[in-house]
């Protein structure tokens, strides 16, 4: 194949491990064997009918054209009032940008927010996107490895450690990629704090609210008014292929996003906005309800199952539907282990090095996204496989 003049930036931004898995995952399946996904992190279930209802009268109605930069008004007036009812907080729609995906609004607060050179601090493992978005903007991640002690989450501490001249603020996730954990209102609370005190800015990545089980995940704008909000249709909402999200900012902010939403994307899907205003009805809050019972089900089943292999997860995660395992008792390959597993038990699995640095060689992440049967089976077929393993 011809090579092309890549950019500097384009060869620095690593493409995700677990896709060269899914490749051959597929290629498995193709030749006939049973493969059990639980690399990718998307819900198993399909898109709630009242949204798909929403979507078709949308489209039979002809709303196929551009919205206006920030979103439906009507879309960011729904928003405005979930917080309410959710969290408790009176939010200015004005403050709501819709966007492209989760990945819009981060990509939106990273070009408002960090110059080239400058950086945010961010939680190591985490997200690999988040640091890729700033490499793109010419800035960069300051990863931070952090550990099970700190509930796999950046702390105050880490702040007036890791903090320097070229830092502008930091990003955290809660629920958290790939550990599932949740920052209470205290943590959450005392991060604004330390990160403010610098005279930096806080963005909270909550794509995985609604997906907690035995605590509900507060929203760090009950703590901090001002701090920036990245949020998702995908998750919670089952609407990963419609690609919308909102993120929520200062009003101060809102005619930069405009400039920049107007010349990065014009707008978001037109359908999918008219789609997601059925998502804050009665019927799909029930559905999602349902839902979010369903993947605390297998949480509660797989753990157990995980451990009596021989897996260690450290922290049980109180969000999101992930468990991240260390498998250093097996490895310290666990891309390869990944890999063996995929060809002699048949369970796609995501290696530790697509989420950062720090123990990304003895760490896997198992997405819970498949019936209880299944993920049952799943572990039998680990179990057998990790035996294997040894014995080679």
């Amino acid at each position: 194949m011809p090579s092309f003049p890549a950019s500097a930036r384009s060869r620095q931004i690593a493409p995700f491990h677990v896709m060269a898995l899914l490749a051959r995952a597929q290629a498995l399946e193709a030749a006939g064997h049973d493969v059990i996904h639980l690399e990718i992190g998307e819900p198993d279930f399909s898109t709630a009918a009242p949204i798909v209802a929403a979507g078709q009268a949308a489209l039979a109605a002809g709303h196929t054209r551009y919205t206006a930069a920030l979103g439906l008004p009507a879309l960011r007036q729904a928003i405005a009032g979930f917080y309410g009812q959710r969290y408790g907080v009176a939010l200015d729609p004005g403050r709501v940008v819709v966007t492209p995906g989760g990945s819009g609004a981060l990509l939106l607060a990273a070009s408002a927010l960090v110059d080239p050179g400058r950086h945010w601090l961010l939680a190591d493992p985490g997200y690999p996107c988040n640091r890729h978005f700033l490499r793109l903007v010419e800035a960069s991640a300051q990863l931070v490895p952090v550990s099970a002690d700190d509930n796999w989450q950046l702390t105050p501490a880490h702040v007036q450690r890791c903090w320097n001249a070229d830092s502008v603020g930091a990003l955290v996730a809660s629920p958290a990629n790939p550990t599932g954990s949740v920052l209470d209102r205290a943590a959450l609370s005392a991060l604004a704090d330390a990160v403010h005190g610098r005279g930096g800015t806080l963005v909270v990545d909550e794509i995985y609210h609604g997906l907690t089980y035995g605590l509900d995940a507060p929203s760090v704008l009950e703590m901090a008014p001002d701090a920036w909000v990245l949020n998702s249709f995908s998750k919670y909402f089952g609407m990963t292929g419609w690609r919308l999200g909102w993120l929520v900012a200062p009003t101060a902010a809102i005619p930069t996003l405009e400039k920049l939403a107007q010349n990065l994307y014009i707008s978001a899907p037109s359908m999918a906005q008219h789609a997601a205003l059925a998502c804050f009805g009665s019927e799909a809050m029930a559905e999602f309800e349902r839902r979010r019972h369903e993947f605390g089900r297998r949480r509660d089943a797989l753990l157990p199952a995980l451990r009596a292999i021989g897996l260690v997860i450290e922290r049980v995660p109180d969000g999101a539907f992930y468990l991240y395992c260390d498998v250093s008792a097996f490895t310290d390959d666990a891309q390869a282990l990944c890999q063996f597993l995929l060809e002699t038990e048949h369970v796609a699995l995501t290696p530790g090095v697509d989420f950062g640095q720090h123990g990304a060689a003895t760490h896997l992440r198992i997405a819970y996204t498949q019936p209880v049967q299944r993920l049952l089976q799943a572990a039998e077929r680990i179990g057998r496989g990790l035996q294997r393993w040894q014995q080679r």
